[in-house]
């Protein structure tokens, strides 16, 4: 009795320990991840803003199609409405900016279950066809909507004075990405979360189960809008004004590719990814004009080129060696630190 006592305290002590020493690595990481804005002055506080909102419209994408097995390849429709939402009530009705983010977020919301609605019959091919109709033409008429989105001037989005700072603005950024990771990781949880992997799996099979796989593929495209509008109005106030441009098809196809890369359903492949995608194009020009050799094909119009073309390599080396992306990579280390690898 005394030994088993004794065996059973040593495993609780064991436990104790190691759920300490995750602990510990998770802060350790947290504040390694931090130096950059709090020694990098206003410019990398400017990239951390970006990486971030890059980062919560992967996490939406990720709600579609990873949990889902919804396609979109429209997402620009639903940051860019979201984007000139807070900008029309910063500029326009001079809103508080979380009133701005809310509409924002409402916005998407209801742009997305719109579509979600159009698509509820179609699957595969078809809803990704649905979904890039409906994104090249909202940006033809939706942003060219003068009196909403300013037309070609665009439209303004100041920060309010207790966010004027990057850095402040930054840390805004990154507690909207927290709530958006937790209240991913609590879906996933739910009862909500598993009915959507049936759907995600066979759809017919989850109707069998007593699933309502339109309502929850509905849900999914609500959660998803909701999520990009929210990021596009922080996108508004991050660059302080929004334009029709910045919302074109080939950054929709950014969008997309980073979150395969990233991996479908890892949060933290995701999240690192889209942090990637989004300060690529900003790092790589310095990076390579500041190399002490350069070699003669290297140019400032080169420069411009060669992201979109990493972004492609990196995607076929994925798809040919690393189907389940940087979260299959990341997913030893991920186990131990939520203690799933942890033998009873």
């Amino acid at each position: 009795m005394a030994t088993a006592t004794m065996v059973f305290g040593r495993v609780k002590v064991q436990r104790r320990f190691g759920l300490a020493l995750r602990v510990a690595v998770v802060l350790a990481l947290l504040a390694l991840a931090a130096l950059p804005l709090l020694l990098g002055g206003d410019v990398w506080a400017q990239r951390i803003s970006r990486a971030a909102i890059y980062a919560i419209i992967g996490l939406s994408i990720n709600t579609l199609t990873g949990h889902a097995g919804q396609i979109s390849l429209g997402h620009q429709a639903f940051v860019g409405i979201g984007a000139f939402a807070a900008a029309f009530m910063a500029s326009r009705l001079g809103a508080p900016l979380g009133f701005g983010l809310a509409a924002a977020a409402v916005a998407g919301a209801l742009t997305a279950a719109v579509v979600g609605m159009v698509a509820l019959r179609v699957t595969g091919l078809y809803l990704a066809l649905v979904t890039l109709a409906f994104g090249l033409t909202a940006e033809t008429t939706i942003f060219n909507w003068r009196e909403f989105t300013g037309g070609g001037a665009g439209a303004f989005a100041p920060r309010p004075e207790v966010l004027s700072s990057d850095h402040a603005f930054a840390l805004l950024c990154l507690g909207v990405l927290a709530l958006v990771l937790y209240v991913d990781w609590r879906l996933v949880s739910t009862k909500a979360g598993r009915a959507l992997a049936a759907v995600r799996n066979d759809e017919r099979i989850a109707s069998t189960l007593g699933v309502n796989v339109t309502g929850y593929k509905l849900a999914a495209f609500c959660l998803s809008g909701l999520a990009a509008g929210l990021a596009g109005g922080l996108f508004a106030h991050w660059n302080q004004i929004v334009q029709a441009m910045d919302f074109e098809f080939q950054v929709a196809l950014v969008w997309v590719l980073m979150t395969v890369v990233g991996g479908l359903r890892s949060r933290l492949g995701v999240v690192l990814a889209s942090a990637f995608f989004a300060l690529l194009p900003l790092t790589l020009p310095n990076f390579l004009s500041g190399l002490p050799w350069q070699p003669p094909f290297l140019n400032e119009a080169v420069y411009h080129v060669l992201p979109p073309f990493i972004v492609v390599v990196m995607l076929l080396i994925v798809l040919r060696f690393f189907p389940g992306g940087f979260g299959q990579l990341l997913r030893p280390a991920t186990n131990w630190l939520t203690g799933k690898g942890r033998k009873s």
